[in-house]
């Protein structure tokens, strides 16, 4: 082979490889960076047995926040992210997440310690303590819509509009 033909599938290997690498980093930014850059869950949230975003808006006590809606109108990866800044615990259960068209998802037995926090995903999957499942079969949140988070008694406590 010779030199010339070696070097333009050198340079071809080049040019493949650069929009292979573009384009992972483009999901894995669009994707999951968000979720991460969230405070560390795992030693802070409980599951009771039994059972920074500009776009946020903090509940009138300023306790509850709703961080972040990931990945709207991707079913795999829709993820609402939660936080409890106040003192002690919260029990989140039976309260309840709804969107602008009437979708409603109801929080287990779940309590959340302070600076913990929980994701809420669309998908289906099985709940841990960290992370709770909607179990749907379609995307939920679209961008410009509202997420309204609700205690057991119906009072609305926080609201975040998807970006």
């Amino acid at each position: 082979m010779d030199r010339r033909r070696l070097l333009k599938f050198l340079l071809l290997n080049v040019f493949v490889s650069a929009c292979v690498t573009g384009t992972i980093l483009f999901w894995y930014d669009r994707n999951e960076r968000a979720t991460s850059s969230a405070p560390a869950f795992a030693p802070q949230t409980q599951l009771e047995a039994g059972a920074a975003n500009p776009e946020a808006n903090a509940s009138p006590n300023g306790e509850i926040q709703i961080v972040s809606v990931v990945g709207a109108d991707n079913l795999g990866a829709e993820v609402v992210i939660l936080r409890y800044l106040g003192e002690g615990q919260v029990d989140l259960s039976n309260w309840q997440l709804k969107d602008e068209n009437g979708n409603l998802f109801l929080f287990p037995a779940i309590s959340l310690v302070k600076e913990g926090a929980v994701q809420i995903h669309t998908a289906a999957g099985t709940n841990t303590v960290v992370d709770l499942y909607w179990n749907l079969s379609a995307p939920v949140w679209k961008s410009g819509e509202t997420a309204s988070l609700y205690d057991a008694s119906g009072n609305l406590i926080v609201t975040y509009k998807v970006p």
